[in-house]
């Protein structure tokens, strides 16, 4: 049986160019979207969104390209353009009656995350980054052999052709590393949970390669262009990281203090699964985010 997040219904709605994003919505009150990571679905809010839903809607969509949602044809570089999934995120929202809400998102879904905030600004309330830098600023600190630590990003940064050949060839072995790599608690993720990531990735190899690959190409452009114009995060911003800064050489708070003037910038001491793995520090986090 396909685990779930318990009481949540689940809806299947369009995004912004009519593609079917997947979610589950629970709870009442002001509207919070959750955005999960990789290689992961939005079952990673398991923990998180119940808590939530005590006195917010919770909204836990799959990514487009992912999950259970439309994994459409890289037919152009925009269609996994951070900027078309972050409309996609507005627009499920709207369909579900909130024209404007929190966002919080974990690594891909932080990505998507943070483009929402710059490009609908009237529309996030609060927003919440779990363990990332903008895109632009991940290359720029990715360098020498501490690169090797995101090594997946140039893989799949490579025309399309190798790249996926490659991970539909071993994918369970290529997705499964990364879920033991980047788990400081191997236990938060569970047998059910983790065999329910690897069979959505699996069957997701080549929309997952082109959401990466739009991020060393037009994402890399959006963001120039806007540190270019000056734009900045206007609402609330919550950024929560492991020590990345000391790991690869570079102030991560200064990076973010640069995009977001109202920032909270902390570290945490779980794993990259933070949301799975220290579920009570990080619903704590994004309540004090809302609280502001």
């Amino acid at each position: 049986m396909t685990p779930t997040i318990p009481g949540f219904d689940h809806v299947r709605l369009p995004g912004a160019d009519g593609v079917e994003l997947a979610a589950a919505v629970g709870g009442s009150g002001s509207p919070v979207v959750l955005l999960h990571g990789f290689p992961q679905t939005h079952l990673m809010w398991r923990h998180v969104a119940g808590r939530l839903a005590a006195e917010h809607t919770v909204i836990c969509p799959d990514l487009r390209g992912y999950g259970a949602s439309g994994k459409p044809p890289a037919t152009g570089p925009e269609v996994y353009a951070k900027r078309t999934m972050a409309a996609d995120v507005v627009s499920l929202a709207a369909a579900l009656g909130h024209e404007r809400f929190a966002l919080v998102g974990h690594d891909r879904g932080a990505l998507v995350a943070f483009r929402a905030g710059l490009d609908h600004p009237d529309t996030i309330t609060h927003l919440g980054i779990l363990d990332i830098v903008p895109t632009l600023d991940m290359w720029n600190v990715l360098h020498g052999v501490s690169a090797a630590v995101g090594y997946h990003l140039f893989l799949m940064a490579q025309p399309p052709g190798l790249p996926e050949v490659m991970i539909a060839g071993s994918a369970e072995a290529f997705f499964g590393s990364f879920l033991d790599a980047w788990a400081g608690d191997p236990a938060a993720l569970p047998q059910d949970v983790r065999a329910e990531y690897l069979r959505a990735s699996a069957a997701a190899v080549t929309s997952i390669v082109a959401d990466y690959r739009a991020s060393a190409g037009i994402d890399v452009m959006h963001d120039q262009a806007d540190l270019d114009a000056g734009s900045q995060l206007a609402m609330p911003v919550t950024v929560v990281q492991q020590d990345w800064g000391a790991r690869l050489g570079y102030d991560a708070a200064g990076v973010w203090k640069a995009w977001a003037p109202d920032l909270d910038h902390r570290l945490t001491r779980a794993g990259h699964f933070m949301a799975e793995e220290a579920p009570e520090e990080i619903t704590m986090v994004i309540q004090g985010l809302l609280a502001r």
